[in-house]
């Protein structure tokens, strides 16, 4: 299955963002409107993703969130991977929060 594949800045701004990031790197630094769920944990708190709309997934690079992405939308949703992850929406100067007080950085 070929997952679709947006970048950063083409990410529309009431976009359903979702984080799947494990918690260190979501406290280092992620968008500010993102919804965590580490893939990890994706599989039992599936019911929180929205089924419909879109669904933009993002991790540090692009690996976990695509395939994230791909088994979302074998399950039936609308799910596109963030092309380059975190790196690239920092890359983009896209905003970004952390939730350590510190400035924000792709951990």
């Amino acid at each position: 299955m070929t997952v679709p594949e947006i970048e950063p800045s083409a990410i529309p701004a009431d976009a359903y963002l979702l984080d799947v990031r494990e918690q260190d790197e979501w406290l280092a630094g992620h968008a500010p409107e993102a919804v965590h769920i580490p893939m990890t944990q994706i599989q039992g708190r599936v019911d929180e993703v929205p089924d419909d709309r879109t669904v933009y997934v993002v991790c540090r690079v692009g690996g976990r969130s695509l395939q994230v992405a791909a088994w979302l939308n074998q399950l039936g949703r609308d799910a596109v991977n963030v092309g380059g992850g975190m790196q690239s929406w920092e890359s983009a100067q896209r905003p970004m929060v952390s939730e350590t007080g510190q400035e924000p950085f792709v951990a």
